[in-house]
């Protein structure tokens, strides 16, 4: 397949890093490029059906976009063990991959944000595979993947973003760069060597760093200020 708008996926060190948040700042900005950006979320976990989610966040943040949550599950977990617990067949990767790219073939779409769930190597469907075979999937048609990771700010991110690095280039997978997910006012010593030390340790660009509590703005506000949070190119 080609003529596929770019996608980006948004994955994480781990778990409650600020993802959500990094994608909705970086609607804000793409938006501010005069880019057309759709939002997918391919599996939410730990909400009911009616319930906000994520890709509700992105929305009360950045504003209107149109947004595709393509598989709800009640329990908290991992998508894998979550659908497991409660008998759900979980689609596979292949047919993420070609729901994100039959987005991504639109006239009217210049850029497609995927957040992923958890950290990159979170299997996210009964076959064991992961966020990272998802890229593989999208590059297999044709798509145009990058990855940005969002990473915590404070002790032992180094290791964990030089491990995740470490996966996406194993795989072949273009790892665009970091963002801290939550960056606070007054940051302790770790925080600030990591900020220092983040790029050279995993060989890629820090794109940005997100204000502890943005998440809490106002829409007006977090509009408003987004755009400068992130260094997308």
């Amino acid at each position: 397949m080609s003529g596929l708008a770019a996608i980006i996926v948004v994955t994480g060190t781990g778990t409650a890093v600020g993802k959500t948040v990094t994608t909705a700042a970086m609607v804000v900005g793409l938006r501010a490029q005069d880019l057309r950006v759709v939002v997918a979320k391919p599996t939410q976990t730990g909400l009911l059906p009616g319930e906000p989610g994520d890709l509700h966040d992105v929305c009360r943040l950045a504003g209107e976009v149109e947004t595709h949550e393509f598989v709800r599950l009640p329990l908290p977990l991992a998508p894998d063990a979550a659908a497991r617990l409660a008998g759900v067949q979980l689609p596979t990767v292949a047919e993420h991959a070609a729901r994100l790219a039959e987005i991504a073939g639109r006239d009217d779409v210049d850029l497609v944000l995927v957040e992923g769930a958890g950290g990159l190597l979170v299997r996210i469907d009964a076959e064991a595979a992961t966020i990272a075979d998802l890229g593989t999937e999208l590059n297999a048609v044709g798509a145009k993947v990058g990855f940005i990771v969002v990473a915590a700010a404070g002790l032992g991110t180094l290791n964990h973003s030089a491990l995740t690095v470490e996966a996406l280039r194993s795989r072949g997978l273009d790892c665009l760069g970091f963002v801290i997910g939550s960056w606070p006012q007054d940051p302790d010593l770790a925080m600030r060597t990591n900020l220092k030390d983040l790029a050279s340790v995993t060989g890629a660009r820090l794109l940005g760093r997100i204000p502890a509590g943005a998440g809490r703005m106002s829409p007006a506000a977090f509009q408003a200020n987004a755009a400068g949070w992130i260094t997308i190119t």
